[in-house]
């Protein structure tokens, strides 16, 4: 998953799907994407054709939440973060509590974070 390439349109795709469609049509993001998203098994269609998450697209997008995450805490260590985000970057050791509120990136993070710009 780590050479994936997607585009902030397939994300946006991604994260519509995620949230589930108000009815049986989907809007134009997702139908410019989805054929490539299938492809990709990240999305699969359902025997009522309707789009739904794989395993590994949900994972996508935790993971994009929390680069995110780490990039909104370097340039403010109090940037609000969701708590699953903490949990699961606390636990890799990427990000600390600090004394007065808020995150700060250890040095494992800021690790990470150049890796990933690097990649990019």
């Amino acid at each position: 998953m780590k050479n994936l390439k997607l585009t902030g349109d397939e994300y946006d795709a991604l994260e519509f799907i995620r949230r589930g469609a108000r009815s049986d049509r989907v809007n134009a993001c997702v139908g410019r994407n989805a054929k490539r998203l299938s492809g990709l098994k990240l999305v699969q269609y359902a025997k009522s054709g309707n789009l739904a998450l794989t395993a590994q697209g949900t994972e996508l997008l935790f993971l994009r939440r929390c680069v995110q995450a780490l990039r909104a805490l370097e340039a403010d260590p109090a940037a609000p973060v969701d708590e699953d985000v903490v949990q699961f970057l606390s636990r890799k050791s990427h990000i600390a509590a600090r004394a007065e509120g808020g995150f700060e990136l250890t040095a494992r993070g800021r690790e990470s974070l150049a890796d990933i710009a690097a990649q990019e």
